[in-house]
């Protein structure tokens, strides 16, 4: 059954909103994003305050789309307002590991008595400050900060050993407020 849906946005006072094509521009006290938004023949357009998503005759596809850009939308808004928070934690039993920042290149050090480096890269966008034990990802964006704290879990995977007796790794504790 086709229906006419329309989702509203509200924009806070301290965000700005543009629209350039199908590219989004939210600005705001910490940072500004950019998206493209690949929705079909879903409208979007700006309404003084509002964001608003519009499809006349919609089925359950677009509604589908709309709700996951509103998503998309509702997460930038949030993160240039307040950036997202990741916090992990440095464990280890059977040999201390040590982690070097510099720049955007991550080396993990002596990672269960290993001579060769682990190393990864950040990605553009993301703050990372390490207290001791703890690791703090930040970003305005969500999926840059659960993407590079995905790639300190990963780059810690053990490999060829029991994961019961060598439980040594970096782990997500918390996301974004929400402890795991």
């Amino acid at each position: 059954m086709k229906k006419d849906l329309l989702i509203q946005i509200e924009v806070p006072e301290n965000v700005t909103v543009s629209l350039d094509g199908s590219n989004l521009n939210v600005k705001g006290p910490e940072g500004n994003l950019t998206k493209e938004l690949k929705i079909g023949k879903v409208e979007v357009k700006i309404e003084g305050k509002n964001i608003v998503l519009e499809y006349k005759k919609a089925t359950k596809n677009e509604k589908k789309l709309m709700n996951t850009a509103s998503s998309h939308i509702n997460n930038m808004i949030r993160g240039v307002q307040k950036k997202f928070e990741y916090y992990l934690k440095i464990c280890y039993v059977h040999f201390p590991f040590t982690l070097k920042i510099e720049g955007k290149k991550v080396m993990i050090k002596n990672f269960l008595g290993e001579k060769i480096d682990r190393v990864f890269e950040l990605p553009d966008g993301v703050e990372v400050e390490l207290k001791k034990e703890i690791i703090i990802v930040k970003s305005p964006d969500k999926y840059l900060a659960g993407q590079a704290s995905a790639n300190f879990e990963t780059a810690t995977r053990v490999k060829g050993r029991d994961r019961r007796i060598f439980q040594d790794g970096i782990y997500i504790t918390e996301k974004d407020g929400k402890k795991i």
